[in-house]
């Protein structure tokens, strides 16, 4: 048993967690729900807490301690934001390609779905200004408070940048502080993680105790096209970029397949973020890129979600038995690329975004009632490759630096 490693014992609580929610349904067991949720939290607000102390420091230490050449930081965020841009357009197609061809909304019945929730979500406007004000947090206390990751990094840069133009003991004292303080916080995520495959588990039966697997039939065909389009995406686009990068397939997926795997079955980013800092880091990349584009990515670089958009939007119209023209999908399009940018610390982001321009482009709204069924085994998926495209996303700007390094790391992945 104590052979098995971390990413071992992670997936086989999922399939201890599954086993429990099918034989343990919510609806009949609340008492062993509300613990196995309990549980789950326990976990995700342990992750949470350790998310800023974590990135800030990794972020000053990555930037004012190693040299003072601020061309360095605006190459590297010139770079990452042109990446970012091209991948998530290349995942809006890729979903509208699939949506067209395979049709999966159309037969699906509208009627009777409540739209009360879809209602609420579409309330929540967000706008590509909106998002763009959002970054710049007011206090770095509130920013800290409700883990606002995009406005952490933008005051971690601020603040590094001031700290590189301080000479002397003053600047020795904070980088120290902050060397220290990350050194602290990775122990700290060791400890977090032993407790991994207990929140796990409890996640991913809490999910099935709460959907059922009876839910997947009704609405499978969109559920299938979301995983399949997610598989293509990442061997027509993930993986020639990363033959392209020349980065080592294998040994990186050695290295990110337990930060997916928390991503995978909780279907939180935050969750994951973490520990994929600290196994990119094992795998040779800086701390000064890991810092800037793995966070930075979780705001404008979400792969699974932007091509989860892009079916769940031509889904609705299928579903309501609306032809849109193509023209009218590449404007629906253009809209969701920019205003799903910057919200992924939004509560059910995805769905809120859906809303908006459901509401926005005069589609039924009961569509997202509807989705709203499977939305967590969807979630799990489009979450997990908002991973793996944020972690080589970080590899390839490592190799665009100059600083992928070339021999493999001495210690072998975890």
């Amino acid at each position: 048993m104590k052979k098995l490693s971390s990413t071992q014992w992670i997936a086989i609580s999922m399939v201890i967690g599954i086993l429990l929610g099918w034989a343990f349904p919510s609806a009949e067991y609340p008492a062993l729900f509300t613990a196995a949720k309990a549980t789950s939290s326990v976990f995700l607000r342990m992750i949470k807490s350790l998310i800023v102390p974590l990135l800030f420091s990794t972020l000053v230490v990555g930037i004012a301690g190693h040299g003072d050449d601020m061309k360095k930081v605006g190459r590297l965020a010139f770079r990452s934001i042109v990446y970012f841009e091209i991948v998530t357009t290349l995942a809006l197609f890729l979903g509208l390609a699939a949506v067209n061809l395979v049709k999966p909304g159309v037969g699906v019945n509208l009627q009777g779905a409540k739209v009360e929730t879809a209602s609420k979500l579409a309330e929540t406007k967000i706008t590509f200004a909106g998002v763009i004000e959002h970054m710049v947090p007011q206090s770095f206390f509130e920013a800290a408070t409700h883990n606002e990751v995009l406005q952490i990094v933008f005051f971690a840069i601020l603040f590094s940048v001031g700290l590189s133009r301080v000479q002397g003991k003053p600047k020795q004292v904070m980088l120290d502080f902050c060397e220290s303080l990350s050194e602290v916080m990775f122990k700290f995520t060791g400890l977090v993680m032993s407790f991994a495959p207990f929140g796990i588990g409890a996640a991913i039966a809490v999910t099935v105790g709460q959907s059922g697997l009876g839910v997947l039939k009704s609405l499978a065909m969109l559920v299938l096209t979301l995983y399949g389009t997610l598989a293509v995406f990442i061997v027509i686009v993930l993986l020639p970029v990363a033959l392209l990068a020349r980065i080592p397939i294998r040994r990186f997926w050695s290295y990110i397949k337990e930060p997916w795997l928390i991503a995978f079955s909780t279907a939180s980013s935050e969750a994951a973020l973490p520990r994929a800092m600290e196994q990119l880091e094992a795998f040779g990349i800086p701390k000064r890129i890991i810092a800037f584009v793995l966070p930075t990515g979780y705001s404008f670089n979400l792969d699974g979600s932007t091509l989860y958009l892009a079916i769940a939007s031509v889904f609705a119209a299928q579903a309501g038995g609306i032809d849109m023209s193509f023209g009218d999908q590449l404007l629906m399009m253009l809209t969701l690329m920019l205003t799903s940018k910057g919200v992924a610390a939004v509560p059910r982001a995805s769905l809120v975004i859906l809303s908006g321009a459901l509401t926005m482009f005069g589609l039924p709204l009961e569509a997202v009632a509807v989705i709203l069924g499977v939305d967590a085994i969807m979630d799990m998926a489009r979450t997990s490759i908002n991973l793996v495209g944020n972690c080589l996303a970080t590899a390839v700007m490592a190799r665009w630096e100059g600083e992928f390094p070339d021999q493999p790391p001495v210690d072998a992945a975890a």
